[in-house]
């Protein structure tokens, strides 16, 4: 069957016919425009291309998802989890988890090349386009800081009530696993039953993940989205799945609204 070719003005084929591809290719064209986005996401379609490529569009079957009530971290995590709320109300917590403080820093990290990796799928063309989405409310970073450095984190998209993961990144171990356990007790917190991974990996298996059929994913997406929106706002996660407004800390970093 011949790829799509879409136009500006050219709709997405429904998820669904991205039968014959084992990875869900669904189509090839169109812009990262955020109108183009949310019709995207809100359908169970995601962009992932290299740079100098056309926008690939893909639509995995099946498809890994965390549940939220699923994420089992592992024993050392708990208790580094537990050491860390136990420490959150000091005036100085060595650990603290924010919300959208450092945005650009955190997607660049993100986007960096890993090892054994010639490059990455998050172009700068992506950069731009999510940083621009970042703005109008819809793309968000968790970020662990220790000791005053952002020592890992991740970013994803909300829509209604459904969380999209798009990528994480780690300078300290665990710093990842300890912003996604984090914003699994926020999402949860207001009603967000699931977490898109995307694609299959053994990481996110290790922390509860499960793939699931793409029909049954993509009846959850498009219910979830047309929900009410979950709320966001600049500031830090506590233990119990609060996000605290911390004019202070923007203040501290430099960090313009």
């Amino acid at each position: 069957m011949k790829l799509p070719w879409l136009a500006a003005d050219t709709p997405f084929p429904p998820a669904e016919f991205a039968l014959t591809d084992p990875d869900g290719l669904l189509a090839a064209g169109a812009d990262l425009s955020q109108e183009r986005l949310i019709q995207a996401y809100s359908n169970g379609i995601f962009p992932w291309y290299s740079e100098g490529e056309p926008v690939l569009w893909w639509s995995p079957d099946p498809r890994m998802v965390l549940a939220v009530k699923d994420f089992s971290p592992s024993h050392s995590l708990r208790k580094l989890l537990r050491q860390i709320a136990s420490q959150e109300h000091d005036a100085s917590p060595r650990v603290q988890v924010r919300v959208d403080t450092v945005f650009p820093q955190v997607m660049a990290h993100c986007a960096a090349p890993r090892d054994g990796q010639p490059g990455t799928w998050i172009t700068s063309a992506m950069q731009q386009a999510y940083a621009g989405w970042h703005q109008a409310g819809y793309v968000h970073s968790i970020e662990t800081w220790i000791d005053g450095e952002l020592a890992g984190g991740l970013y994803g998209i909300s829509l209604g009530r459904m969380f999209f993961g798009e990528s994480m990144f780690t300078r300290v171990p665990n710093a990842s696993k300890i912003a996604l356990a984090y914003l699994v007790r926020y999402l949860s917190s207001h009603g967000v039953q699931c977490i898109d991974c995307q694609q299959q990996t053994r990481h996110l298996a290790s922390l509860g993940a499960r793939p699931i059929a793409r029909t049954r994913f993509l009846q959850h997406v498009r219910q979830a989205t047309a929900d009410a929106p979950i709320p966001w706002t600049r500031g830090i996660l506590d233990s119990g799945g609060h996000l605290l407004p911390d004019a202070a800390s923007d203040a501290n970093l430099g960090v313009n609204m």
